[in-house]
């Protein structure tokens, strides 16, 4: 059976250390490229195979995008958006929905209970449920369905992996990482998701960057305007609070997480910087992510250092502090 890397082919990334006592480890890979996707840092296996899970939202833009469908800035950062079913992401969803004409009824994501407390209450408080527009994916598939107007595609089926939709994301995706795909499942959303080698990831994006008049798909001026998108609404992306939200925040690094312990982040330049935790917890991710920056030299350690108290690195005891999350790197 395929799969990603293996217990043999990874190294450990991060511990948890309470009272001096290193209660958790956690291994993985980590691959850091400079903008032309050269390895400048590595630990494990950077060729091993990864879901990118949400940090796919990258690519899968460049496909909905290379259709020619234009957005604000809010609706395109959106379009990458990992969202916690706020009350103000809702709002947006609904509202992009509506410039194409369409409703929540027609999102074809899986249904999903908000993830933000204040609406998740307003939900039990309504005698509410799970809907699809809640899904931490919806802001996307919202752009999926306008892409597919835009282009005179069927909706209906837009989650087929043979949609022309779907097949516009492979290409972009095929292109980017210069793979050919061989693995391929259903997302936790519904769409699908491929697998790549963690070094493709960081370089597919790295190559966002770099793209040029002569890059295909209008992938120059969709990346461009993605990226500054993200950066200028992080929240958008997320949420206040989340790590990838933070790092956009305080470092003007593009940054996006995906489920099963994918993290990536991008400099201005298109350094970039791709982890998979191997168990798939997403919690020490970040802090590998930017310590893998550091030993490439793409980030000062000050930085890091000062950025550290707000990535939810402490372990507490009895209501205090009593310990760390540390990188090994």
């Amino acid at each position: 059976m395929a799969g990603t890397g293996t217990v043999d082919t990874s190294e450990e990334l991060a511990v948890l250390v309470r009272n001096d006592f290193i209660e958790s480890r956690h291994a993985g890979s980590v691959v850091v490229v400079d903008p032309a996707g050269k390895v400048l840092f590595s630990k494990g296996d950077p060729n091993a195979l990864v879901f990118p899970r949400s940090a796919m939202k990258l690519f899968q833009a460049m496909g909905i995008f290379s259709t020619g469908l234009e957005l604000s800035p809010e609706f395109t950062a959106l379009a990458t958006s990992s969202h916690t079913g706020s009350a103000a992401h809702v709002e947006l969803v609904k509202e992009l929905l509506a410039t194409g004409g369409f409703t929540e009824t027609d999102l074809k994501c899986a249904t999903e209970w908000p993830v933000n407390k204040d609406m998740l209450k307003q939900v039990y408080k309504a005698d509410g449920g799970a809907l699809p527009i809640y899904h931490c994916c919806s802001g996307k598939h919202a752009a999926m369905l306008l892409a597919c107007t835009h282009e005179g595609w069927p909706t209906e089926n837009y989650l087929d992996r043979d949609h022309p939709l779907q097949v516009r994301i492979l290409e972009a995706v095929e292109y980017l990482t210069g793979e050919t795909i061989t693995s391929t499942a259903v997302d936790g959303c519904g769409a699908p998701v491929h697998a790549m080698p963690l070094v493709a990831l960081a370089s597919g994006v790295a190559k966002m960057h770099a793209a040029d008049d002569s890059t295909p798909l209008g992938i120059k001026n969709s990346a461009e305007k993605l990226f500054e998108s993200m950066l200028a609404h992080p929240w958008i992306v997320g949420d206040h609070g989340e790590p990838d939200v933070i790092i956009m925040e305080e470092l003007g690094f593009t940054a996006k997480s995906g489920y099963e312990g994918v993290f990536i982040v991008s400099t201005p330049d298109g350094t970039t910087v791709a982890t998979k935790i191997l168990d798939g917890n997403l919690r020490v991710a970040p802090i590998v992510a930017l310590q893998a920056l550091v030993r490439a030299g793409a980030l000062e350690q000050s930085k890091l250092d000062a950025l550290i108290p707000r990535l939810h690195t402490d372990v507490y005891g009895g209501g205090k502090v009593v310990g760390q999350l540390q990188t090994t790197l």
